[in-house]
């Protein structure tokens, strides 16, 4: 059962690499303090509080001051310079998807109490346009497609808060790679707790087996 970045990010992705096939996805994850649990919402909260009445700060749950600040920096680091939240995004991604995909993360832990975002470049092996890919995303289960291209019209951590879908946003060709996609998805990472997870994962492996036998 995957954590809750890789099932937000997966849930976006798989209509789109049934209808282009990815070859490579690079993914920055913007990661609230909930996700590090009850501590971790507690620091936010505590510093913030420190920080309007004067009072010195100094971190326990994270390595930095979290308030109204960001930390490039989630997990334990491995050798290669990855983390351990980044190792396993990648890892469960292609073991999701397809093991052929090439990922590369990026996690950083942001001063959001509720709700996890990612920034997502997408590279196809077949020309997927933007506009078809909204309509992919449109009907796709278990996401919510907000992209209206103005002022306000995408989804960010707080319009997301007690729902279950995977919202996304900000879909558009990248010009600087052939068959390039980029988008944005957010998600409460909450409520995509392990039972929500194994159940869309669960529906997304019985789709691919599905399609094999027809």
């Amino acid at each position: 059962n995957p954590n809750c970045s890789t099932a937000q990010l997966v849930v976006a992705l798989k209509p789109l690499h049934d209808a282009a096939t990815i070859k490579r996805v690079v993914v920055a994850t913007y990661q609230s303090v909930s996700g590090a649990g009850k501590a971790g919402m507690d620091e936010l909260f505590e510093q913030s509080r420190n920080i309007f009445v004067g009072d010195p700060n100094e971190p326990v749950k994270f390595t930095k001051q979290i308030a109204f600040n960001v930390i490039p920096h989630a997990g334990d680091f491995l050798d290669d310079g990855a983390t351990t939240e980044e190792w396993k995004l990648v890892v469960e991604t292609k073991k999701i998807l397809d093991p052929k995909i090439r990922v590369h993360a990026t996690c950083v832990r942001v001063p959001v109490f509720v709700g996890h975002s990612e920034a997502v470049n997408i590279e196809f092996e077949n020309e997927l346009s933007a506009e078809d890919a909204q309509k992919i995303l449109r009907e796709a289960p278990g996401v919510m497609l907000v992209d209206k291209r103005e002022d306000g019209g995408y989804v960010t951590p707080v319009e997301c808060v007690g729902e279950y879908a995977t919202y996304v946003s900000r879909v558009r060709e990248d010009p600087t790679v052939e068959n390039g996609l980029s988008l944005w998805c957010v998600s409460d990472n909450l409520r995509k707790g392990a039972a929500l997870n194994a159940v869309q994962i669960a529906e997304l492996l019985g789709r691919r087996h599905l399609k094999k036998a027809a």
